[in-house]
């Protein structure tokens, strides 16, 4: 178990860095790197005790070895300088086993400061290798601090859902195990462990039942609840099989490291762990495996992934890709777990419908597990389940199982703390004795709510094979069926217009006219009041344009499809809108009919056609078939909506009207900005990257306002910035967006979490890089100030929609700049202000979810 001293060496290692190295990312990198730098030379100090020769600091390495780095006589200039042409060097040296090259792999020094770096190899010196099999934990618990922050650029997977999974899936000594994209191999240790307990002679399934609940102190791979797990079962040539058949892949080198580094100090001298793009090389395609279990990223490159030709089913999603990878390489037994976005659950795209057929008929998929909303917070609300495939299993039954896990055993939070209710044991226990009774050719019968059994015939009847439990439930079980009605039959639905943009008559009247810019991006219906542009009675006359009744439903249908909103007063749209009145109030609520079209934006994105802009026809939406319960059903439905939308009212009101400030000192020293920030800075040249890696991509329209942190979650090939041109930067760069309408709606944000370290976004960004005088924090406190934008909008230049602000005018803006410390404690101020508003944020997320699925349930 991991014991107190070890846990505090690595956090006094973190502490030491982070004035430096802020991002929890960089400093697992850091310290990993330091880690085995020492190890290295611990083994060659042991060999020599041993009467043998050192192996990885001789020759003209021999002057990199640790202990040089701590001689008397090195200036701290001198120790930056060494350590930082060790680092360069080490890769290159070709006596040294290439596990130990791969990791030192394009490690560098992000810093100068030679009484930091001092601080940080003392810290790393009070490691030994003898400790290596404590440090096996101890790196997992970096890990988790990497996780908990969500740092990487990927979302981490929970210990106890990935522990969870491997239960589940049940790898066994003689498998050979694949993780296609493993991150920080977390899958890979945690089957390696399940495999060494099972065929362990102290372990009793029956007295030792799973509880998935991992807390922080049970992280030794071979001690779990305090009993140590041996494997001793296992004899030499299986434990050797095993070492040589757990393999992952990773399309980004910063995980390869850490993965590298994390099964070597859990055992494995010779990690089979390969920098590799699944989707679009192919050299590996013959590779297959009896156990895959995989956590694949969720987002697809701006403009798609650009796949190989071997796939099945042709789509350029990463999600479609990923999964179809997995049926493709299992071998004839084989069995997998694999979390999904629900994209694949039940998205209507031929490839989403295609991959699922295949999961049910190709007799693959044997179950889905729902998990939570919040099982990715802090970094990601994104809704989850897990396929749970084994080929063995799902040929022998003509039914798929549906688990619904509403409790995982932590609460929604941002820290996601512990909390009693936990579905997970139950869950496993129910899905072990289905698996028992589909290999005895036995009937299972379960009559717990959060189980469904489907046949896999019902599954094709709508030929969509969608896996949404709720669909199939039974009526009376858990859901509520009503009538379906076409729109048409119950709402007109109005198109709206323009009038002529050069007829001067036709506006600043008295109509207020509604598009798209008063509709606000939101997942929920808002009102309309009031409208930036207005017409006159002669405009609309002139148009298409009709002037809507009050409690109108808008819908928008062109372009930016499915933002809802009603109006309490009437107006008139453009042609982007099909408004929907309701033609009999006694049978149809109108706010109602609002909920329900807020629900089906997905539904409306599908029914799109054309080229540039998509547009949703008027045909399509009289077509469209809603849920019509009774009116005082509706009615009810609307209040318990109505009171979630309150909520998440009140909860948007604090977060956009959050303005954090800097109290100044006016005896802090007075600087131009363009003294302490390097403007629009290279990172890398491109010509020095190969075209097929994978950066971050942050357009304009990403840049949340009132984050201070940005996270991309898209990325682009360097090939695609070669020729499309994109403005470049790293971590902790600061992004101001300068054009008109985003400088003066405070997009800006400081980069964080990127893939590969770099990033590329829109060329209307000014990127400004901090120098180690000052904070990332401060430089965003000021750029989003008041102050900032009255001294900045007048001085835009530009027309009046294409405004811009100057470089120089940012370059040139003085601050005030507090000493270092009291940076740090403005930053840490600022960063307990920001988990409030996060907090506030998960509150709104979770009613928002609240809505969703009362939607969900209305159509099940």
């Amino acid at each position: 178990m991991l014991d107190k001293e070890t846990k505090k060496k690595i956090d006094d290692a973190r502490d030491i860095l982070v004035g430096k190295v802020p991002v929890p990312s960089s400093q697992v990198e850091q310290i990993t790197v330091a880690l085995i730098y020492k190890f290295m030379y611990d083994m060659d100090s042991e060999s020599v005790e041993m009467g043998g020769n050192p192996q990885y600091f001789t020759g003209e390495y021999a002057k990199y070895a640790w202990n040089k780095l701590f001689a008397p006589e090195l200036s701290g200039e001198g120790r930056v300088i060494l350590y930082q042409e060790a680092l360069g060097k080490i890769p290159t040296n070709t006596e040294i086993p290439t596990l130990f090259r791969d990791i030192f792999k394009n490690a560098f020094l992000p810093y100068r400061d030679p009484a930091t770096l001092r601080l940080f190899l003392s810290a790393i010196n009070e490691f030994t290798y003898d400790h290596s099999e404590k440090l096996g934990d101890a790196f997992e618990y970096l890990l988790a601090i990497l996780g908990s922050q969500g740092d990487a650029g990927q979302f981490r997977t929970p210990r106890h859902i990935i522990d969870f999974i491997v239960a589940l899936v049940d790898p066994q000594k003689d498998d050979s195990i694949l993780d296609p994209a493993c991150g920080t191999a977390g899958f890979l240790i945690s089957a390696y462990k399940h495999i060494l307990k099972n065929n362990s002679a102290n372990y009793n399934p029956q007295k030792e039942p799973h509880s998935f609940a991992i807390s922080g102190k049970d992280l030794d791979e071979l001690v779990i609840n305090g009993k140590n797990y041996r494997g001793e079962k296992m004899n030499p040539n299986q434990r050797e099989y095993l070492h040589q058949n757990i393999v992952g892949y990773d399309i980004a080198f910063e995980m390869v490291r850490l993965s590298l580094v994390n099964m070597y100090l859990h055992g494995f001298s010779t990690p089979k762990i390969h920098e590799y793009d699944t989707l679009t090389r192919d050299d590996r395609w013959s590779e297959h495996a009896s156990v895959i279990l995989a956590n694949p990223p969720f987002m697809t490159p701006k403009g798609g992934i650009v796949p190989h030709n071997r796939f099945t089913i042709k789509s350029k999603r990463s999600e479609v890709l990923f999964v179809d990878y997995i049926l493709e390489h299992l071998t004839a037994n084989g069995k997998a777990g694999v979390i999904v976005p629900e994209g694949i659950i039940f998205q209507s795209g031929k490839a989403y419908k295609e991959l699922r057929k295949t999961l049910v008929e190709g007799n693959y998929l044997v179950g889905v597990i729902s998990l939570p909303n919040g099982v990715f917070n802090p970094y990601s609300g994104v809704k989850t389940s897990i396929l749970w495939l084994d080929k063995s299993i799902a040929r022998k039954t003509d039914k798929i199982i549906f688990c619904k896990v509403n409790n995982d055993g932590y609460n929604l939070g941002a820290q996601r703390k512990a909390i009693a209710e936990n579905d997970l044991p139950d869950i496993f226990a129910i899905a072990q004795a289905y698996k028992k009774a589909v290999q005895r050719n036995e009937d299972f019968t379960c009559k717990d709510e959060r189980i469904s059994l489907v046949e896999k015939s019902r599954l094709a009847e709508s030929g969509d094979y969608n896996l949404s439990a709720g669909r199939y439930e039974e009526k009376g079980k858990n859901s509520t069926v009503f009538e379906m009605v076409n729109l048409g039959e119950v709402a007109e639905i109005v198109s709206g217009g323009t009038p002529d943009t050069k007829n001067e008559s036709f506006w600043n009247g008295e109509i207020d006219w509604v598009t798209l810019v008063d509709l606000p991006a939101t997942e929920y219906v808002s009102e309309i009041n009031s409208t930036e542009r207005q017409i006159t009675k002669e405009g609309l006359k002139s148009s298409s344009a009709k002037l809507l009744p009050v409690n109108t439903v808008l819908v928008s249908s062109r372009a930016s499809i499915g933002r809802v909103a009603i109006n309490i007063k009437p107006v008139a749209t453009n042609q982007g809108f099909k408004n929907l009145i309701v033609k009999n109030p006694e049978i149809l609520n109108y706010r109602y009919l609002a909920y329900m079209m807020r629900g089906m934006k997905r539904l409306l994105e599908s029914l799109g056609t054309g080229g540039t802009y998509k547009e949703v026809s008027k045909t399509s939406f009289e077509s469209i078939k809603i849920p019509l319960p009774p009116l005082s059903a509706q009615e009810e439905i609307v209040a318990e909506l109505d009171s979630y939308q309150k909520i998440i009212d009140g909860a948007r009101m604090v977060i956009d009207n959050w303005k954090p400030k800097i109290e100044i000192d006016p005896k802090w020293e007075i600087v131009k900005l363009g003294d302490i920030v390097e403007f629009n800075p290279m990172f890398k040249a491109l010509e020095m990257i190969e075209d097929e890696t994978v950066v971050g991509f942050l357009p304009m329209t990403d840049l949340e306002i009132n984050c201070i942190y940005a996270t991309p979650q898209n990325t682009i090939t360097i090939g695609d910035v070669k020729r499309k041109g994109y403005t470049q930067f790293t971590n902790e760069d600061v992004l101001l967006a300068k054009i008109t309408p985003c400088f003066e709606n405070g997009k800006i944000g400081i980069i964080k979490n990127l893939t590969n370290n770099m990033g590329f976004g829109s060329t209307e960004y000014h990127v400004l890089r901090c120098r180690d005088v000052v904070l990332p924090e401060i430089i965003y406190l000021y750029l989003s100030s008041v102050d900032f934008h009255k001294h900045t909008t007048p001085l835009m230049t530009g027309s009046a929609g294409q405004k811009r602000v100057p470089k120089e005018i940012v370059k040139d803006y003085k601050i005030y700049l507090p000493p270092m410390n009291e940076q740090k404690k403005i930053v840490a101020g600022l960063i307990k202000e920001l988990d409030s508003i996060m907090t506030i944020k998960e509150i709104e997320k979770t009613y928002k979810q609240k809505i969703n699925d009362k939607m969900e349930k209305m159509w099940t």
